[in-house]
């Protein structure tokens, strides 16, 4: 099966480099992908007076997988969010899995996709690729990050020879190659290899200026990291959305998988409230979700327009959540 492509030949003027922290100045290039089906940018459906959520997936690795990912999305499709995002692994089946996923997603449901793209073990012509089959599915939306060391997220970051070394030129390039609307990853915490919030911020900024639309936070359980964060944005003339990353802890096993995911400790307060709850399933899994609902909520108090839901592919909790905010 190959992607099907239009080459198109217009051109706008780049704005200069000090240009406002908004994607309106990147200037497409000759050889672009027209999206097919005409899909709904996430900046579009970001646009509303109320408050709205998106949720995450990643690609189911078996027949049973597959199963319980389509029921949960089934699930969610009723309540109408703004956007739903499918998770990549670079270089081979994970890979292909997010495309036919994001694919059947745009095709089969009334859902807006969001596909992710790392520039991990990718060659720039492998990246164009994948971005061709986004664009062949059409799926308009793209979460541009540069991605971890397969196998260590915490390890040496190797460029592939042919490949990209940061997120913003990933951003560039899906940008330069269609009418697709891209998002970023942004960390409350701090990214993991960085040691100062503030040099992390300017390269939040850098990456937005490069063609981003909106971002989307790392996990995080304390409010004031993330709140901390938009602050930073804001002082740096950089008002686009920016949705915090939330996951209703159900299980042990979950709250550990946060500490994972987030790459911070699980706080000490955390803990201590939901600990003592690990040999009582259902008072965990209840507490676990006040715990998450309050987190929004304090979030919506102070001004945040959409929540950003980490499923693990199961819908429950999330519905809960939502239900519980009266979204």
């Amino acid at each position: 099966m190959r992607f099907r492509a239009r080459m198109c030949a217009n051109r706008r003027q780049a704005a200069p480099e000090r240009a406002a922290c908004s994607n309106r100045h990147v200037a497409p290039v000759v050889g672009r992908f027209t999206i097919l089906f005409g899909m709904t940018a996430v900046v579009d459906r970001l646009n509303t007076e109320k408050t709205t959520f998106s949720v995450e997936f990643f690609p189911p690795r078996s027949d049973d997988e597959e199963r319980i990912l389509w029921r949960a999305v089934r699930e969610l499709e009723p309540l109408d969010p703004a956007f739903v995002s499918v998770t990549y692994g670079a270089g081979g089946s994970s890979r292909d899995r997010t495309i036919r996923t994001t694919g059947r997603i745009a095709q089969e449901t009334t859902l807006t996709p969001m596909a992710h793209l790392t520039a991990v073990d990718h060659s720039v012509a492998e990246l164009r690729n994948v971005i061709g089959w986004y664009a062949a599915s059409g799926v308009q939306n793209v979460l541009a990050v540069r991605g971890d060391p397969p196998g260590d997220p915490n390890g040496e970051w190797r460029q592939h020879p042919e490949g990209l070394t940061y997120a913003e030129e990933l951003v560039r390039l899906v940008r330069e190659l269609g009418e697709f609307c891209v998002g970023v990853a942004a960390f409350p915490h701090g990214h993991p290899r960085s040691t100062d919030l503030d040099i992390d911020a300017d390269h939040l900024v850098r990456k937005i200026r490069a063609g981003a639309g909106f971002a989307i936070a790392q996990l995080f359980l304390e409010p004031e990291y993330f709140l901390r964060l938009r602050d930073r944005m804001v002082a740096r003339g950089c008002d686009v959305p920016l949705l915090p990353g939330v996951m209703p802890i159900t299980t042990p096993r979950v709250l550990g998988k946060f500490g994972e995911l987030a790459g911070v400790p699980v706080p000490a307060e955390v803990s201590e409230q939901l600990m003592p709850l690990a040999e009582d399933p259902a008072g965990f899994r209840a507490a676990g979700v006040d715990l998450v609902t309050r987190l929004c909520e304090r979030l919506i108090a102070e001004g945040v327009a959409a929540l950003h839901f980490y499923t693990l592919n199961r819908s429950k909790a999330t519905r809960q959540v939502v239900a519980n905010l009266g979204l």
